[in-house]
């Protein structure tokens, strides 16, 4: 069961927990158009990393986002500062403009990258109609399963979907649960069906005000997520803590399995010393205090996605980066 924070409210999990592979293989199982397009985005991402191109957008894709505030309870429907907070979290991570870049250990300095990707909240709705990108949902439902995406449809109380291909879909969610514990959030990954395409994070888990709760409240869930969305995998590439799975990116040492809490560098696995795990990586499992950074080759695989399979997503515009301060 969850946590329950003082305030009586349903809190966080005490450890962290992604359902994208769950999606991931439930589509697999179900879905032949998705598994085409799975094997259609490795075969791109191999080749755009085989030819050494230089990404199609070299400068910065914008990409809009609209947040599906679902709530249960009025605690739950999450104020306009709690959101923006949340987006200003996500220009900072894929910016590399976070402060705690600075505490990525000197062996992996190097490693650290831009990632060129800025979000903003939709000003024009499907309808051409001003919006503040934010939509609210009350529903009768206490939580939403993985593995049905109820969230993402008015006929099952969630919030149906903005067009895929002009807008990042982003829903609040009350509370995840699942047959292995409380989730924070799930993404889908590139190539899946446009009526669920997005991410889902847990309101205890989204931005860095409001109802966000330790050790989960500083907005790195959706940054998690979102780099599933750009079609980054788990960092120890989900084989358990077999050593072999991988993650499709090569500067990303091979590790035994997730990482929780904060762990001290070094963390050795799987032969990988003396640096050991890339721990710090958005895309393992630590607390949002421990997380700061993507890697090179990550930003790669996130610009060959969209070169590819989200080439209709976003704007992009010729900009000198800005030094990180």
């Amino acid at each position: 069961m969850p946590n329950k924070n003082p305030q009586g409210g349903v809190g966080v999990p005490t450890q962290r927990r992604c359902g994208t592979m769950d999606v991931h293989e439930r589509l697999l199982r179900i879905d032949s158009a998705y598994r085409l397009a799975r094997i259609a985005s490795e075969n791109n991402h191999r080749r755009f990393r085989a030819s050494g191109l230089l990404a199609a957008r070299p400068g910065i894709t914008t990409i809009q986002i609209v947040v599906h505030v679902v709530h249960n309870t009025n605690e739950q429907s999450l104020s306009v500062a709690q959101v923006q907070s949340q987006i200003d979290v996500l220009n900072r991570d894929f910016r590399m403009r976070n402060p705690d870049v600075s505490s990525v250990p000197t062996p992996f300095k190097p490693l650290a990258a831009d990632a060129r990707v800025e979000f903003k909240l939709a000003t024009v709705d499907p309808q051409g109609n001003p919006t503040n990108g934010i939509t609210r949902t009350q529903t009768t439902r206490a939580g939403f399963s993985v593995d049905d995406d109820g969230i993402k449809s008015v006929a099952t109380g969630g919030a149906d979907a903005w067009p895929a291909d002009r807008y990042l879909n982003i829903w609040t969610a009350p509370n995840l649960p699942s047959p292995q514990g409380p989730l924070l959030g799930y993404a889908q990954f590139p190539g899946g069906p446009a009526a669920t395409d997005g991410v889902v994070i847990l309101h205890s888990a989204f931005g860095t005000m409001g109802t966000a709760r330790a050790p989960f409240h500083l907005g790195r869930t959706t940054t998690h997520e979102v780099g599933h969305y750009l079609n980054l995998r788990h960092i120890w590439g989900d084989d358990g803590d077999g050593c072999n799975g991988r993650d499709f990116v090569d500067d990303t040492p091979n590790q035994g399995s997730e990482n929780f809490g904060e762990p001290t560098f070094p963390n050795v696995s799987c032969g990988n010393a003396p640096n050991g795990d890339l721990f710090m990586n958005y895309m393992d499992y630590v607390d949002d205090v421990a997380m700061f950074m993507f890697t090179a080759g990550q930003v790669e695989r996130m610009q060959a996605c969209l070169d590819s399979d989200r080439s209709a997503i976003g704007t992009a515009v010729q900009r000198v980066a800005e030094p990180v301060t």
